[in-house]
């Protein structure tokens, strides 16, 4: 297809410059008859982080009075960053008032008169604030300014940079920026033009002919790759890959980026329904960012060196272009996206690599469930995105186990069904949990209301346990099983264990209510039984299965910080990283009250340090597992009768000051060993399930 000639510019400086052709897969041909109801001319200089933009506005005209997007008679209001100020508003050519009108949750609102139904023309700008350089991951899940810097510049949908015409939305974004710049905003590149030397500008244009509600914009120091990748039917898919200088020079790392990109593409267009995009691209971020758009991912440039990236959070991201951003999520009602990602990306490779690693996976997931807190807990329903320990174990674990479950349930070729025909229906469409409930229900053939309700709107998640087992005489055998749950009861569907001297074989039993008596043919006498032994079904752990983790520490509502050492520097190295840790301020102690009724302890010390104070407190030793190892050893121990306690050994306060951005990501974990900011051991301790014994005799009764 021909690519549409470039339109001429409304500002001088997008005169200049050839418009380059390209290849990929251009928005529909019904939408480019239309402009979109926002347009952004944009200019950004990273130098000095000025920022300057020309709007052209169509605000909704049914939007409420008074609220940011309105149209109609009531004017149009819009919130922008404090940065950032209007120098001329007109309409149809003639000026129109506009004011500062308050402020709402840190931005400035802006309201504008007598807009009708014209396209408004607004111009402004402003000194960006400067790039967070200094964030962490957690820094990043929250509301961030637009930021500006040499080495990048992110300008988040909701910083307030550009004015917001309707909840929904499409827009066309043409950005300048300096020479040895790049700039990307997702959607379809309609044209680039590269500088003709150090005093030009590099200049694009994007176009979103969907209805999207938010825009990112991101700028850097980018050395551009690209591959076209082919597909049935269409035009070529562009893949980019978008990497600093020293990223870019790294052997190989692009290349596969774009080869993995490609896989993932094709993967999913077989799962669910073609790409629906014209490209795909990986644009390294200097923040820790993992960030899922539509058409890019956008990534922190250090995590994109990690080997396992590209077998993991890049089919994640690539995943999103379907679930979140190709079917939108209905926040208000819950965020199943993130839920259904996690189970057909992360989990699913677990799935592929082995049955262990698909186990040790949701085994994670009912951990870190069992180390949140009891109160407190939102239900899935509740949930909206990851900003903290416990929105990201119901949010991501509880909700891809939801699917683990639902899966058994229905049988994977319903639920394969029930995948692609929520894709067909909700295409480009704004859909909540009853909107998967209902597609699920027509590929089964069934009501799925109970399944889904009590998964949704109950918080936490059952206590079930085999109470008795037990066998009579008779022949064939019958096995008698006891299954008791913690009211209110759910409507359950249980894998049971059956387990023989020589072998072992899987029932599947429904229980509800506080006991449930089943009966059961059985060919031979078992030994034992065991309840879901593979743990596929969301529920509260039985103790001896629930090692501890740091988890339970960097969740915990009241934890308690040990500093060992009286050195300054230790001491503040030590503050740090608990301040890194904890999501709830720690309690600093002395050594006497951390046997007290309280918290869980972080101790930090030497190590020599630190055997002293474990000595004293009486707790277990340093584990064969990290003794003797590395820069820092980090473990926890929540046996025996002293408090919980998460240990950190570090060699000195260099040592400890690497661990403060990378152990708060090993939540999962009961040990770890650390050169470094390297990981370069850890580990869970072991907690097998329990075996309940079958007794021999008659049939128990109630």
């Amino acid at each position: 297809m021909r690519t549409p000639p470039c339109r001429a510019a409304r500002r001088a400086a997008w005169a200049a410059g050839i418009c380059l052709s390209l290849l990929a897969a251009g928005p529909p041909a019904h939408a480019q008859a239309a402009e979109p109801p926002l347009q952004l001319d944009v200019e950004l200089d990273p130098q000095t982080r000025r920022l300057d933009v020309v709007a052209e506005v169509r605000p909704h005209a049914v939007a409420a009075p008074g609220r940011p997007g309105t149209g109609a008679a009531g004017g149009f209001e819009f919130l922008l960053h404090p940065s950032l100020a209007i120098s001329s508003a007109s309409a149809a050519g003639r000026p129109v008032r506009f004011a500062a009108a308050g402020h709402s949750g840190g931005l400035q609102r802006w309201r504008i008169s007598h807009a009708g139904g014209a396209t408004l023309r607004l111009a402004y700008g402003g000194t960006l604030p400067p790039l967070a350089a200094g964030s962490d991951h957690r820094d990043v899940l929250q509301a961030l300014p637009p930021m500006s810097a040499p080495a990048g510049s992110f300008l988040p949908a909701g910083s307030g940079w550009y004015p917001r015409p309707a909840g929904r939305f499409a827009y066309r974004v043409r950005v300048s920026v300096p020479a040895g710049q790049r700039a990307v905003v997702p959607g379809h590149l309609e044209s680039e033009t590269q500088p003709g030397d150090e005093s030009g500008r590099y200049r694009a244009s994007f176009g979103f002919p969907h209805p999207a509600d938010r825009i990112d914009l991101m700028a850097g120091p980018w050395r551009v790759r690209e591959h076209m990748m082919p597909r049935a039917g269409g035009e070529p898919i562009r893949l980019r890959t978008y990497f600093p200088a020293d990223l870019d020079a790294t052997a190989g790392l692009a290349e596969g980026y774009l080869a993995d990109s490609a896989r993932y593409i094709e993967r999913y267009s077989r799962l669910i329904g073609p790409y629906p995009y014209s490209g795909f691209s990986v644009v390294a971020s200097p923040l820790p960012t993992g960030f899922g758009m539509p058409t890019l991912t956008y990534l922190g440039a250090d995590v994109l060196r990690l080997p396992f990236i590209r077998a993991t959070s890049l089919g994640h991201e690539v995943l999103h272009n379907w679930w979140g951003n190709g079917v939108f999520v209905d926040y208000a009602r819950g965020n199943w996206s993130e839920g259904l990602t996690t189970f057909m990306a992360d989990y699913a490779y677990k799935e592929d690599e082995s049955p262990a690693a698909a186990r040790e996976m949701r085994l994670g997931w009912l951990r870190d469930f069992a180390a949140l807190p009891a109160d407190g807990q939102p239900t899935l329903e509740d949930f909206r995105s990851r900003t903290h320990g416990a929105g990201a174990a119901i949010g991501y674990g509880k909700a891809a186990m939801l699917f683990v479950m639902l899966r058994d349930a229905i049988g994977p070729a319903a639920f394969d069904r029930g995948i692609a025909g929520f894709w067909q229906a909700q295409r480009f469409r704004t859909a909540d949990w009853h909107a998967l409930q209902e597609a699920f229900e027509q590929a089964a053939g069934r009501s799925l209301q109970a399944f889904f309700a009590q998964w949704l709107q109950r918080p936490g998640g059952p206590q079930v346990r085999i109470a008795r087992a037990a066998i009579d005489s008779h022949e064939p055998a019958r096995l008698t099983l006891d299954i008791e749950q913690a009211m209110p009861a759910y409507a359950l569907r249980l894998p049971v264990e059956i387990v023989h001297a020589d072998r072992s074989e899987m029932r599947w039993v429904d229980a509800a209510g506080a006991r449930t008596r089943i009966v059961l043919d059985a060919a031979a006498r078992p030994s034992g039984v065991r309840l879901d032994p593979e743990l596929r079904v969301w529920r509260m752990l039985d103790g001896t299965q629930l090692p501890p983790i740091l988890r339970q520490w960097i969740v915990a509502p009241a934890p308690r910080l040990l500093l060992l050492s009286d050195a300054p520097d230790l001491r503040a190295a030590g503050t740090e990283l608990a301040q890194r840790l904890h999501e709830n301020a720690a309690l600093p102690i002395a050594i006497d009250d951390a046997g007290k009724d309280g918290g869980p302890v972080l101790v930090v010390g030497r190590p020599a340090e630190v055997d002293a104070a474990l000595a004293r407190l009486g707790a277990p030793p340093r584990p064969a597992e990290v003794a003797g190892r590395g820069s820092a050893q980090v473990w926890t121990e929540a046996g025996g009768a002293g408090p919980p306690l998460a240990v950190v050994s570090a060699d000195g306060a260099d040592a400890l000051r690497a661990l403060a951005r990378p152990l708060p990501h090993y939540g999962a974990q009961s040990w770890l060993v650390f050169d470094g900011r390297r990981a370069i051991a850890r580990g869970v301790w072991p907690a097998p399930g329990p075996l309940v014994r079958v007794e021999a005799g008659a049939t128990p009764t109630r």
